[in-house]
């Protein structure tokens, strides 16, 4: 795929082979990395059908997923996208041959899935950068941390409120 490919739909900017591809679902992002004639590569859970915000929903609750080559239109579908490639202040890009070299050599095998640890934002930048981040993982991970601190509190309030009723009979 040549460098300089374009994109012609009505869509936000004209992704570059390499370029992140953040796709706005309902409740969550889902992450591609464009690989140019208006293809992206991306996973999906190995039980979907065509692409769709509500198939690709069923990611979140997958432990295995498939490398795919999809053309960013059919993924996209009625939602919305943009070119986000919001690590390259931190991380180097690799050089885009081997970014796409990369990423031609996993379609089409099985991956493992992981919402927090190991999901489609980790799998792109790991193409990109050769390190797996996920901005959206961390943020969920301290949702998780703060509710669970924040329950922990309230049963450790509940415990003493208990005791000390107990002391006054």
């Amino acid at each position: 795929m040549a460098a300089n490919d374009s994109f012609s739909l009505a869509y936000p900017g004209s992704p570059q082979p390499g370029d992140l591809i953040e796709i706005f679902r309902p409740a969550y992002q889902h992450w591609a990395l464009y690989l140019g004639d208006g293809y992206i590569v991306n996973v999906a859970p190995l039980e979907e059908g065509a692409a769709s915000s509500l198939a690709s929903a069923k990611s979140v609750f997958s432990r295995k997923a498939l490398v795919k080559m999809q053309l960013l239109k059919d993924v996209v579908g009625s939602d919305t996208y943009r070119i986000n490639n919001k690590y390259d202040d931190v991380y180097a890009p690799l050089p885009v041959e081997e970014i796409i070299r990369r990423s031609e050599f996993l379609i089409g095998q099985e991956v493992s899935y992981d919402l927090l640890g190991n999901n489609c934002e980790h799998f792109v930048t790991l193409l990109r950068y050769r390190e797996g981040v996920s901005e959206q993982a961390n943020r969920a991970i301290s949702a998780i941390g703060f509710v669970t601190a924040a329950a922990g509190a309230v049963s450790l309030l509940g415990f003493f409120q208990n005791r000390s009723r107990e002391r006054q009979y």
